[in-house]
């Protein structure tokens, strides 16, 4: 299947964030080729997705036939995922409009945010990522994936799903010990796990509310899940423009990077800063994230 791309898109720069050096195991970049395994109507399937003059060009794999739903569904989710039907034209004249960061149109131009487009998944990622680094979080996501999600293996690779939240709803706090969880965070996603399996949780619940204001508020009333973790995942996964996650650390070093602070504790003028960008606040988060690595090579 074919999906167009919009101008300001840049396949370079998505794959980079996507092959970033963090051994993230929910897809997986070879070349000018992404991997990404999406449940669809209850099944497991791998989609290779490669970029074509003005279009991605999406099939599964190993090849079988796509009915009308399944393709409309896989079109749908990459479409979510990669951010496709955003205008970034508007972003981008803000941009322009500061010399500190000009830079980023050239630099970054074409960079999509890209999301997480399962809740669940999204929720459970911020609490396996919480206190600690980076490359040590994706260590345990990638314990935690190879063990109870699930698999497919193409050309002597493996790909993996992300563990439904009836599976993870059923592991216990010492397995998760095993892994090197800590006991609270394990405690966090088994019960992050049983409110989704339960159906006390989902993503047409929370898209159902009035406001950011009270999808915030539902997100933190959640055991574990903080105001970070609710800003990130409306940020990631509802694409909530005016999403910041306030206090985040990356955040505060770009920042600084860019002398818009010169103190982390400088709060009012963080405030002022982004109000320059109502409407974008999530987009500039992600940018801003994106200059902590430099041009992609």
């Amino acid at each position: 299947m074919r999906i167009p791309l919009p101008t300001d898109f840049s396949f370079r720069e998505c794959t980079w964030f996507l092959d970033r050096g963090y051994d993230d195991c929910m897809q997986a970049v070879k070349g000018k080729t992404i991997f990404k395994m999406i449940r669809v109507d209850g099944r497991a399937l791998l989609v290779r997705i490669t970029e074509e003059e003005g279009f991605l060009e999406a099939e599964l794999v190993p090849n079988e036939d796509l009915n009308t739903r399944r393709e409309e569904f896989i079109r749908n989710y990459i479409i979510s995922w990669l951010d496709l039907e955003r205008d970034l034209r508007p972003f981008y004249e803000l941009l322009l409009k500061d010399k500190r960061l000009a830079y980023m149109c050239a630099t970054f131009g074409g960079l999509r945010l890209i999301g997480i487009v399962d809740l669940f998944e999204a929720l459970s990622w911020s609490i396996i990522g919480q206190q600690i680094n980076l490359t040590f979080a994706f260590k345990l996501k990638r314990r935690l994936v190879e063990k109870y999600g699930e698999r497919l293996d193409f050309e002597g690779e493996a790909y993996y799903l992300f563990p439904s939240c009836e599976v993870l709803a059923g592991v216990t706090i010492e397995e998760l010990r095993e892994m090197q969880f800590s006991r609270s965070k394990a405690a966090y996603l088994i019960g992050l796990a049983s409110a989704f399996a339960k159906g006390e949780m989902s993503l047409e619940m929370l898209k159902g509310l009035p406001d950011v204001e009270s999808r915030r508020a539902v997100l933190i009333a959640l055991k574990g899940i903080g105001i970070w973790t609710a800003n990130y995942t409306l940020m990631k996964t509802l694409r909530e423009p005016s999403s910041i996650p306030h206090g985040d650390t990356g955040l505060l070093t770009a920042l600084a990077n860019h002398a818009v602070i010169k103190d982390r504790s400088e709060v009012e003028k963080i405030e002022r800063f982004f109000k320059k960008y109502k409407g974008w606040e999530s987009y500039l988060v992600f940018y801003l994230w994106r200059s902590l690595a430099g041009p992609a090579a």
